[in-house]
Formats: C-alpha cells, sequence, structure tokens
C-alpha cells in the first residue's frame, strides 16, 4: 500500500502543472489543494529510506515548503501561490547541486559511485563538470519557472508541465551520449 501511495503521488506531483491547471476549473482550488498537498505529505514521508541524505532532505525541504505553498493557496482561496512550486523545486535542486561542488564528492559521482565504486580520476573530473551543467540548467530554469508564475496560467503550464520536463530529459539524455563516447576513449 506504501509503494502504491509513494508512486501515486509521485504521478501526481509530475503532473502538478496539470493538476493545476486542469483541476482549477473543474474543482477549484481547495479541492485540487487538499489532492496537492496529500501528494506532498505522502512524498515527505516516502523518502525516509533514500540512501543519500542530501536527496531525501532535499525532497523534504521541497515537500515543506510545496505544502505551505498550496496551503496559502487554500488559505487565501488564491491559486497563485500554487505557481510558485516549480521554482522552489529549481531552488532546491541546485542548492543540492551547487553545495556539493564544495564537498569532495560531488552529488553527481556519488549517485556514479553506486554503480562504479572504483570511479576514475577521469570521472571524478567528468562528474564535477556535470555537476556544474546541472547547477546552470536549474538556475535558468528556475528563473524562467520564476517568469512564468507572473504569466497567463496557460504558459506556466506549458512551460513547467512540458517545455522544462523535455529540457531537462535532453540535458539528460546528452549527457549520457556524451558519457559512452567519453568511456570508449577512456
Amino acid at each position: 500500500m506504501r509503494q502504491l501511495l509513494t508512486v501515486l503521488s509521485a504521478v501526481v506531483l509530475l503532473a502538478y502543472p496539470f493538476a493545476i491547471y486542469f483541476g482549477l476549473e473543474r474543482f477549484g482550488t481547495s479541492l485540487v489543494g487538499i489532492v496537492l498537498i496529500f501528494a506532498l505529505g505522502v512524498r515527505l514521508f516516502s523518502v525516509q529510506r533514500s540512501k543519500l541524505k542530501e536527496l531525501k532532505s532535499v525532497a523534504q525541504a521541497s515537500a515543506l515548503v510545496g505544502i505551505t505553498l498550496v496551503g496559502l493557496s487554500v488559505w487565501f482561496k488564491q491559486h497563485g501561490w500554487m505557481m510558485f512550486y516549480p521554482v522552489v523545486v529549481n531552488a532546491c535542486m541546485l542548492a543540492l547541486f551547487a553545495t556539493s561542488l564544495k564537498q569532495p564528492q560531488t552529488i553527481i559521482e556519488r549517485l556514479a559511485r553506486l554503480q562504479e565504486p572504483n570511479l576514475p580520476e577521469s570521472g571524478v573530473v567528468y562528474t564535477r563538470q556535470v555537476t556544474a551543467i546541472w547547477c546552470a540548467f536549474f538556475t535558468i530554469n528556475g528563473l524562467i519557472a520564476l517568469y512564468t508564475c507572473f504569466q497567463p496560467l496557460e504558459v506556466w503550464t506549458l512551460y513547467n508541465g512540458l517545455i522544462s520536463y523535455l529540457l531537462a530529459g535532453s540535458l539528460f539524455a546528452i549527457e549520457w551520449i556524451v558519457r559512452q563516447f567519453i568511456r570508449k576513449d577512456h
């Protein structure tokens, strides 16, 4: 049952912009807010098993802020508060990745070592570069997400519910392809 709730909350949170866009018109701020608070609450408690404490902290922080933003939307009966959640997620991810650049192992290196414990020095350098690229991505994506908060709901939904996911997926795919070429050369 717990796994089912975790999966359902992940689906709801991935569809967060569409839940707001389609849900507000049909069900209103209160009902959409209750569903989102529930999904964020499940997310808050489901990350307890995360192997990386930093990922757990980011997920918990973004869930708590999300619950607060959605709660403010419900309280004031204004959906605008909900629109800032993608900004919060980008800020939390930026904080996670940026702070890891100051540590001996970046978050990307730690994730890479889960699959390849004896990561060579060239892999360490590469993961540091990839971490910096993701920092740039989260900065730019977060700023665009912030900009869309002051645009019509349709623009906000299009960017935060589709374009930003496509951009993140593209960056992930490009990095994977580059990594395959780099591994071949070494």
